[in-house]
């Protein structure tokens, strides 16, 4: 919501719908003066005007809303780890799907760090991609924790077909550190081949961080990438290690909860690359 009312673009925020009456998110929603509905997906349906509907519910929830959205030809952004439509990353493939009526936004993991494997990967093909995503527990509310596992293969599955590894895996930690920290993301990729340019992957890895700093200004890599020869199930090998936080924008949010703001930041690029296409404007994107 904030995201859309600081950044409106070419889109108007229509509704906020929830199910619960008492619901903070309703009531401040009401304080803005915008519609507001505690009859969930109903509500939405209900509305011929509304075109781009953005879900942040649960995979579960979503795997029902997807059909009905589809039905109703609505274009859904899925913010959850349901994967009913298409994987978007927007630094890496945000034009490819203009024409789905559903695109999946993996989750936080997958947004922070597919980039990254990405941009190994169109310098080299990458064997295996491993990354690791530490986010405050504060910061994790029910969705999240109900969907751990959906977290782990959907991400684990993002690194493979966006991010070109061959193999992928995925680890979320949940941190209490009082006070919280913010997200942190490790990334290990291991090249497929020896023969490559360091220097070519350093630039590549460098100017996807640009991008993403577009729209999610708090991204940044701790120190340049590390080439470290070690022992792997392939034998000796060099893997590429990545140390990367993400900060969030404060919006509304605490600046600690990167995860949250990279998945909102994201739908809002996506969502506003839909918004364009409706309308007709051209506009020159990954593919």
């Amino acid at each position: 919501m904030y995201k859309l009312l600081r950044n409106p673009g070419h889109m108007e925020l229509a509704m906020f719908a929830g199910i619960d009456p008492q619901s903070e998110g309703i009531a401040r929603a009401k304080k803005l003066g915008i519609p507001t509905s505690y009859e969930g997906i109903k509500a939405i349906l209900d509305d011929p005007d509304i075109r781009i509907v953005f879900d942040a519910t649960s995979a579960k929830a979503h795997v029902r809303h997807a059909k009905m959205l589809r039905e109703a030809g609505k274009i859904a952004i899925d913010l959850t780890p349901a994967a009913r439509g298409p994987y978007v990353v927007p630094p890496v493939n945000l034009g490819a799907h203009l024409d789905k009526d559903n695109v999946n936004l993996i989750t936080c993991g997958g947004q922070a760090t597919i980039p990254l494997v990405y941009a190994v990967s169109r310098v080299v093909p990458v064997r295996y991609a491993e990354i690791v995503s530490t986010v405050a527990s504060r910061s994790a509310g029910p969705g999240t924790r109900q969907n751990i596992d959906e977290f782990t293969f959907t991400t684990a599955h993002g690194l493979e077909a966006i991010g070109g590894a061959e193999r992928g895996k995925a680890i979320i930690i949940l941190n209490p550190a009082e006070p919280p920290i913010i997200m942190r993301n490790t990334v290990y990729v291991i090249p497929a081949t020896e023969e490559y340019d360091e220097a070519a992957i350093v630039a590549s890895v460098d100017q996807m961080v640009a991008e993403v700093q577009q729209y999610v200004p708090g991204y940044r890599l701790k120190d340049a990438p590390v080439f470290d020869r070690r022992r792997t199930p392939w034998g000796e090998r060099t893997v590429i290690a990545m140390l990367l936080e993400v900060e969030g924008a404060g919006d509304f949010l605490p600046p600690y909860s990167g995860n949250l703001d990279i998945m909102t930041a994201a739908a809002w690029r996506v969502g506003e690359l839909f918004a364009q296409h409706l309308l007709g404007i051209r506009q020159e994107v990954a593919a």
